[in-house]
This record gives C-alpha cells, structure tokens and sequence, in this order.
C-alpha cells in the first residue's frame, strides 16, 4: 500500500492514530501467550465517530509482517516524511481528529501502544511499559486496599476503647480526675520511668521505714518485757499494725511463757534503803569540823552509790515503789481499804524501796561540794548543776537523779515496770535547789527577813512545778519529809499541824497531784510497832492531809505493816556511819545488799561516830 493511498484513507485520523484491529488481534494473541491480557478499545470506544478497516500502523509493530508487504512502508521512498512532519506541525491535521480525550479509553490504551508517527519504541518496550504501569496500579490499589482495612481496624479499636471507658465511667469504676491529673506522668516514656523509679524509692523507703518502726516497736516491748511489764509488752504488740508479724507473734509467745514462770513476792519481805544528798566532792564536804562531821555521818559518796547499785542489782534485787506494794480501793460503802497488790517476778528475784531524803540542796551546803541545783539539759533530761572548788559550773551527773536513771537504762531489769526511787522534800529552804519557800517571797506575809529575798521565785516555782513533773513521769514517787524537818515523835499536834499546812501551800502545789508519802524526819515515827488507829490523833491528822504511807527509820532488815487504810515501812539508812559500823567489824547489818569492804569509800575521815 503506498503512503498516498494509506492518507487518503485515513483523512480523519490524528497525529496520535490507533493501532488496527489486526494488529489488535495480533497483539492479544501475542500478549495470550505471554500470559498478559489487556482490553482493546470497540468501535463503541470512539463514540461513532470514526469508521476505517482494518489496518496496520505506519510503524513495523510485528515481526511476521513481510517486508514485501503493502503494509510495510516504513521508511518507504514513497513516503514524504518531510512533508507530512510540515503538515503536522503546521496543523494540517488538526480537523482529523479521529480520537477525543473521552472517545476511548486513554488509560489502558494510550499507556500501553503509543502510535505517534514519531515513536521509535518497540513493541517489546511498549508491552513492558504497559505491564510496568498495571502493576503499579495494582501496587497502589492493594496499598489503599491496606490502608483501608488498617483504617478501619483502627477505628474498631478506638470504638472498642470508648465502649469500654463509657463503661467504667457509668459504673463508678473510672476516676477521671485521677485518670487526667496523671496525664502528664504517663505522655512520655521517661516520665513513666521517672515515676516508676519515684515509686520504687517510695515503696523502698516505707519498707525500710516499716522494718525500722517493727525493730522500735519491738525495742519498746522488750524493755517493759525486762522490767516485768509483760502484760504491757503483750498490749504493745497486740494493738499495732504489726501483730500479725511472724516476729511479733513469736515474741508475744515468748513474754506469756516467761510471764507464766514468775512467782508473787511476799509483800511484807520489801526491804527498804536510803540515802541522802550524795557527796561530789570528799575534800570539801568532809572536813574536820562539826559540819565535816555530819556529812561524813549521813552522806553517801558518788562512788558508793554506784557500787551499791552494782552489787544489789548482782544480788538479784528488782526497785518497786510503795504503790506496787499496796494501793488504796474505795470500797462499795464509800469507804477505803489499803489492797495489797501482786509484785510478779522471776523466782529468785527480791524486790526492794529507794529513798533520798533533802532533795533540797539546802543553803548551808552551797560551796561543800555537793550538786547545787536540779535542771534540765537541752535533750529535756534530768541532769544536776555542779560548782567544783574552783569556781566552775558544770551540768551532769551529780546526785541520785539521774545516776539511777543512767544505771536502769543500761540494766532495765532493775526496775519493776519503770519504778525509780522516792525523792522527799522539806520546804523550809525550798526545793530541788530553788529558794521558792513563802520565807523568800517578798509579797508573802510570812517573808522571814532572815532569808535573803527571792526576785525570781515565781518564776523558780515554775521551773520546779516542770521538774516536778519530769521526775513523776520519769518514774520517780514524790513524798514529804516535812516543811521544817521536825521530829514528829517529840513534836505536839499543833506544831505538826502548822508545819504540814505550810509544807502543803509551800511544795506540795509545786506537784503534779496530791502527795500520799511521808518520810519522818529522823526517823521519827508517831507510834511504836502496833498499827495506827483513830485514837492516835497524829495519825488523823496526817491522814486528812492525805498520806497513807508512811516510813521511819529502823535498821532491821525488814519492817513492812499494812493497816486497814496504811502501810507503815522501816527503812535502811546505807550512809557513813552505817557502812562505818560493817566496815570496821563493829556490825553486821548491810552483808544482805553488799560487801561493804568492796563499797567504802577510803577516801573518808574514819572513825566515823554518831553525834
């Protein structure tokens, strides 16, 4: 066919013509070979519009075309290639548009065979570039395909999530202020760290502040356990948080046992000691004159105390207070009755009574070297203010508080259930080292001008009413030792009487309560060895004012009377003169609470008599 002709028969046809229906068929038979299919556009495709046979393209699109053909005409001297590119580009064919944008179908047509007169692609290459451009189709047609199905997973999990939250919410279960107010705490991956890491400490620390708390708890409970408290040490356990720790439990087992194993002591075998003021300093207080004298008689030394304490605490003896012994109940009718109580101890174990008599620190011993005044430190303890020889004041360990205090804190055992020593006061100097007796007080009636006058003695009695308490609280009984330290045996009703109300205005408010205890001055009882009565008119007395115990001076071993509303009580008296008399052979009266030869005090002047 020559190239005028194959115009003339195409006067319609565009730069861009199609492929023939032959070479459609070729071509879907070539690509049903190579297993590749594609749709060929229908007559339909171009919408009526263009009418033409069967034809072959300008280009050799096939191999099996002989070149002899009428059909092979490319590059055919018959063809005026220049003239035809003329045309073309002149817009000669413009009015030959055999094809529109929407008479076929341009995406898997066009894409795939390209019949621009100047397409010098083969038909392998076209055929790739088709098979290329599906496959990217398809690529992105299973990519929005995916995307899709993990769209809607997406939703169906959120879905899920609000179902689940409306769900809580309605229900009470979900806090939304807590749920919001951690918001920040779980944004990021480091603050959840952050906080599990806080979380972590915390949970440390409270174990390791629970495990300290068990071990002070327990701490607790051993110590009133060693001083016979076992029902206190069993409440203390009991009643925590922790008493259902194996630990606990174990040790509430181990207190019931020993508790089970105590014995009651015989009540009337309580022996009795005391002592007074202890002596710091020997070269001062015991000198050769009347005074030196007396100190040297009736003071213990510092040394000899401790000694004391060592060796009946060795001996097996347990420090009771008059309370443990007996306690007054008010009977049904309205009346009292002294009731004896039970001292439960181990066996072998003797339970004894301490005293100090004159906690005053009188004016006549000031610069005799002993403790001047009672203070408190700065942890809140008790402690003695001392001056030595050369002027120097000192806060420490100067009398019997806290000596005693230091020896039952390293020997719990000593005491039962935190009983201390009875401390007895006169008045007539004040108290505790402080002049606050009426005698000193300026506004006060009975002023004695004798007595150097008081600036600060209300705020001296305020200091003592909190030493007091200190002492009350530390486990000390408190007891009078008369206003003007007379001898009630020598004495008549009518002196007794004032000097008890005056000791009564002058210490006694200085107490935290009322002040059951008297130590007689000397020793001086108001009746022999029988029992006090209503005819003793003394007794009455001192039984209005509100004492129910009462103790002398004996040096028996042991003196104990329970009345129907008393108990009497003789006492031992462990100073010079005494340890003197053991010392020296002369005696033998202190061999049951010491080896006197190991406690004397050498430094001593001796012979020591009694005036």
């Amino acid at each position: 066919m020559s190239l005028k002709k194959f115009s003339q028969n195409s006067s319609n046809r565009s730069t861009n013509a199609s492929t023939s229906r032959n070479g459609s068929r070729n071509i879907s038979s070539h690509s049903e070979s190579n297993g590749y299919t594609r749709r060929i556009p229908s007559q339909e495709d171009f919408g009526g519009e263009y009418h033409r046979t069967s034809r072959r393209s300008r280009r050799r699109a096939f191999d099996d075309i002989p070149e002899d053909s009428e059909d092979f005409f490319l590059d055919s001297d018959n063809y005026d290639t220049e003239n035809v590119k003329d045309d073309y580009e002149s817009g000669a064919y413009a009015d030959h548009s055999y094809r529109t944008k929407d008479s076929y179908d341009s995406e898997h047509f066009d894409a795939d065979i390209s019949v621009y007169p100047d397409e010098e692609k083969s038909f392998d290459e076209r055929l790739a570039e088709g098979r290329e451009a599906i496959r990217s189709r398809n690529r992105q047609s299973v990519r929005k395909r995916k995307q899709m199905r993990f769209s809607a997973i997406l939703i169906t999990i959120d879905i899920l999530v609000l179902l689940v939250l409306g769900v809580l919410f309605f229900t009470g279960k979900l806090n939304l202020a807590g749920l919001f107010g951690k918001k920040e705490a779980v944004e990021t991956t480091v603050a959840v760290e952050e906080t599990t890491e806080a979380q972590e400490s915390e949970i440390e620390s409270e174990s390791a502040m629970a495990e300290a708390d068990l071990s002070q708890l327990l701490a607790v409970s051993d110590r009133q356990a060693a001083m016979y408290d076992y029902d206190a040490a069993v409440e203390t356990l009991t009643s925590s948080s922790y008493a259902a720790d194996p630990q606990v439990q174990a040790k509430i087992q181990e207190y019931q046992t020993t508790a089970a194993s105590c014995v009651a002591f015989d009540n009337s075998q309580v022996t009795h000691v005391f002592f007074h003021i202890l002596c710091v300093d020997t070269d001062r207080a015991f000198t050769n004159d009347a005074a030196g004298k007396d100190f040297n008689q009736v003071m213990t030394t510092i040394p000899e105390f401790e000694a004391i304490l060592q060796q009946m605490y060795d001996r097996g003896y347990v420090l009771v207070g008059l309370h443990d012994m007996a306690e007054i109940e008010i009977q049904p009718d309205g009346t009292e009755k002294m009731v004896r109580k039970k001292i439960m101890l181990p066996e072998g174990k003797k339970a004894f009574v301490m005293s100090e008599d004159d906690v005053c620190y009188y004016e006549y011993m000031e610069g005799k070297g002993f403790a001047d005044k009672m203070v408190l430190d700065e942890n809140g303890k008790l402690k003695l203010q001392y001056t030595d020889a050369a002027g120097n004041v000192s806060v420490g360990d100067y009398d019997i508080v806290p000596i005693l205090d230091n020896f039952i804190e390293q020997h719990p055992d000593f005491s039962y259930r935190g009983a201390k020593a009875i401390i007895a006061f006169t008045g007539y100097n004040g108290v505790l080292g402080y002049r606050t007796d009426e005698t000193y007080d300026e506004s006060s009636p009975n002023r004695d001008p004798k007595m150097k006058a008081n600036p600060n003695i209300a705020e001296d009695r305020e200091t003592c009413k909190v030493l007091m308490q200190a002492l009350v609280d530390d486990g000390y009984e408190l007891a009078s030792h008369s206003w003007g330290h007379l001898n009630f045996t020598n004495r008549d009703l009518s002196t007794l009487t004032k000097d008890t109300d005056r000791w009564e205005r002058n210490v006694e408010t200085l107490m935290p309560g009322n002040c059951d205890i008297i130590l007689y001055p000397f020793g001086a009882d108001i009746a022999d060895w029988h029992p006090y009565s209503t005819d003793n008119e003394k007794f009455n007395m001192l039984q209005n004012a509100g004492f129910r115990y009462f103790c002398n001076v004996d040096s028996s071993k042991v003196w104990v009377q329970f009345g129907d509303n008393f108990v009497r009580q003789g006492r031992r008296n462990l100073d010079g003169y005494r340890m003197w008399m053991d010392f020296s052979g002369q005696d033998n009266k202190l061999s049951d609470l010491m080896d006197v030869k190991t406690v004397f005090d050498q430094r001593r002047p001796t012979p020591i008599t009694w005036n």
